[in-house]
């Protein structure tokens, strides 16, 4: 993780506890206290959109429905707020339990989902001001993630440039079910964006493209839906290799987020053979696709996939060859 955040200082605390090595919790859920929390983050015509409109994606409601928050019971605050909102309460139950010395939010509210990309655009905004006031200025060892309206290159890309400067900003955000794969050239600003300054962009499990999470139509399950996830982010790992991201930004950094890993080290035997024998269509590809991802990928350790005996975990882990690329 030390290399994902190269860009910021490091905190005075790391310097006082040598003895042992920092605990970065990286994907952290912060969530408003209320329906009416962005509100004042607004300009005033979003604001009444916001209010009359509200948001929309490509469903109607969540499908298939989750928890609220997808929110474990204990998360939720004893003085009776959303799980996620109360920041006295994560100092307690997460930043203090377990002596984090950097938590980085990942809030998850939709506004790269929005089918109007400018109220989108405005939600994003007002999502990283809220961010700064009510998060990373009274907590300093919060850092946060840049949302950003992410279908749409040019108003994502000023929103970077916005916020990029903020010290307390650490990646891009955006869920891995986007409207197209992650590869293709309408992403390509943001990627520009981020790379100039050096911000990964952090693909988080979740969100809602437009298309049935599988490759067979919509499951009957939320269990479905949810076991399923790894199939979204190895379609956008494929799309990034084989696009010619890297080639095109060598000094960009993706960190997939909540999307398990145990798939890894197969996907990259399979994208190698591939691009053995019919890497001709894609000569702008030079290199196996293993060397793209382990040069510039980094992946979350939850949910860890846990095989009946520790003995197969370990030979996991020598096949994927990515113990410090593990977050």
């Amino acid at each position: 993780m030390a290399a994902i955040l190269e860009a910021q200082p490091a905190p005075t605390i790391l310097k006082e506890k040598k003895d042992k090595p920092a605990v970065i919790d990286t994907d952290i859920h912060n969530a408003p206290q209320s329906k009416t929390t962005l509100l004042k983050y607004l300009p005033a015509r979003w604001r009444r959109h916001h209010e009359t409109v509200g948001m929309r994606g490509h469903v109607g409601s969540a499908y298939p429905r989750a928890v609220p928050n997808a929110a474990r019971h204990d998360s939720w605050p004893p003085n009776g707020l959303p799980a996620g909102s109360d920041l006295d309460f994560m100092r307690e139950q997460l930043l203090d339990a377990w002596d984090i010395e950097y938590g980085i939010l990942n809030p998850l509210l939709g506004a790269g989902n929005q089918l109007n990309l400018e109220y989108g655009a405005a939600l994003a905004s007002a999502i990283n001001d809220w961010q700064i006031a009510e998060w990373l200025e009274p907590e300093p060892r919060l850092r946060a993630s840049i949302v950003v309206a992410n279908e749409d290159g040019d108003l994502a890309a000023a929103e970077i440039e916005r916020m990029a400067q903020h010290p307390g900003f650490v990646q891009v955000l955006f869920v891995v079910r986007t409207q197209e794969p992650m590869g293709r050239r309408k992403y390509y600003k943001i990627y520009e964006a981020a790379e100039r300054h050096n911000l990964p962009i952090g693909i988080h499990f979740g969100g809602a493209g437009g298309g049935p999470i599988t490759g067979a139509g919509w499951p009957s399950h939320y269990i479905e839906d949810h076991g399923g996830m790894p199939q979204a982010f190895q379609a956008q790992v494929a799309s990034f290799v084989y696009e010619g991201v890297f080639e095109r930004f060598p000094k960009l950094k993706v960190v997939l987020i909540e999307g398990g890993f145990a798939w890894m080290a197969p996907l990259m035997w399979r994208l190698d053979r591939t691009w053995e024998r019919m890497g001709n269509e894609v000569p702008e590809v030079k290199r196996p696709p293993s060397a793209y991802i382990r040069e510039h990928m980094w992946i979350s350790t939850q949910p860890m996939e846990e095989p009946p005996q520790g003995k197969y975990f370990r030979q996991l882990l020598t096949q994927l060859d990515m113990d410090d690329r593990l977050v």
